[in-house]
C-alpha cells in the first residue's frame, strides 16, 4: 500500500475536498492493495498540491502524440518453386544399308518395295515416340504462403456512456503475454489518456481511468484503444461533459 497517497486521500476526505466517491474508491483500492491508476494518482496529487500544500511536480501532459509513426508492416511474398519437367531424350537409330548385290530387274524392283515399307514403319515408331514423351505434364507446383491466424484481443468498458467524474472500468483479453498499451482518444481524435498494464497469466487484464480532464471538454464519441505489440483493437463509448 501507497502510504503518501493513503495518508493524502484521508486528509482530503476528513477536510471535505475533492469528490467523495471518487476518494473513497481510491481509499478503498489502498487499504486493499488494488491497482490505483495514474489517473487516480494525478487526481490525488493535483488536490493535495491545491489544499493540502504539497509541493507541485512537473506534469508530464497526456495528450502528447508520440514523434515516431508506425511503420507499415510489409509482407513478403514467397515466390513458388517452378519444377521443370526433365524430357526423356530421343535416341536417333540410324539405319545401314548393306550393298545391294548385282541381281534381275526384277528383284531390284522388289527390294525397293521391301526398303520403303520398313523407312515407313521405323518413321511411325519414331514419330511415336516423340509424340509420347511430348505429353509429359509441365505445369509447375506451386507453393502457396502459408495463411497467418489471428491474434486473439479484445477490450471493453463497464458501461456504454458516462459523465464527468465517472470510473471507466476498462478489461479485456491478449493472446500475447506481457504488456499492453490502452488509450482513449476524443471525438476529435486527440490522445486524452493512456497507460501500460500487466497482461495476467489467464491472458485477462483490466484498469480503472477517470472521466474527465484535458480533452474530456466536449460531449461526443470517444475511442477506447488497445495493443499488445501484434494487433490493435478499439472501442467506443460516449461521454457527456455536462
Amino acid at each position: 500500500m501507497n502510504d503518501s497517497l493513503h495518508d493524502d486521500v484521508k486528509a482530503l476526505l476528513d477536510k471535505d475536498f475533492g469528490d467523495d466517491r471518487i476518494l473513497k474508491q481510491i481509499l478503498r483500492a489502498c487499504e486493499n492493495d488494488e491497482v490505483v491508476s495514474n489517473f487516480e494518482r494525478d487526481y490525488v496529487r493535483r488536490l493535495a498540491e491545491k489544499y493540502l500544500g504539497k509541493k507541485p511536480q512537473v506534469e508530464r501532459a497526456s495528450n502528447i502524440q508520440p514523434k515516431e509513426e508506425e511503420e507499415e508492416e510489409k509482407e513478403e511474398t514467397t515466390v513458388p518453386d517452378v519444377i521443370i519437367p526433365r524430357l526423356a531424350p530421343v535416341q536417333k537409330t540410324q539405319v545401314f544399308q548393306a550393298p545391294r548385290p548385282k541381281t534381275a530387274s526384277g528383284h531390284q524392283t522388289n527390294s525397293k518395295i521391301m526398303v520403303g515399307i520398313g523407312g515407313a514403319a521405323l518413321a511411325v515408331i519414331i514419330a511415336i515416340a516423340v509424340s509420347l514423351g511430348g505429353t509429359q505434364n509441365t505445369t509447375p507446383d506451386i507453393v502457396d504462403p502459408a495463411t497467418p491466424v489471428d491474434v486473439l484481443l479484445s477490450i471493453k468498458s463497464d458501461l456504454k456512456s458516462y459523465r464527468a467524474k465517472d470510473l471507466i472500468s476498462i478489461s479485456g483479453i491478449s493472446e500475447t503475454p506481457g504488456t499492453a498499451s490502452l488509450s482513449i482518444e476524443n471525438q476529435d481524435g486527440k490522445l486524452i489518456w493512456e497507460e501500460q498494464v500487466s497482461i495476467k497469466s489467464n491472458g485477462s487484464y483490466s484498469t480503472l481511468a477517470i472521466a474527465g480532464g484535458l480533452g474530456w471538454e466536449e460531449s461526443g464519441s470517444y475511442l477506447l484503444i488497445v495493443d499488445n505489440g501484434e494487433e490493435i483493437k478499439s472501442s467506443t463509448f460516449t461521454f457527456k461533459a455536462s
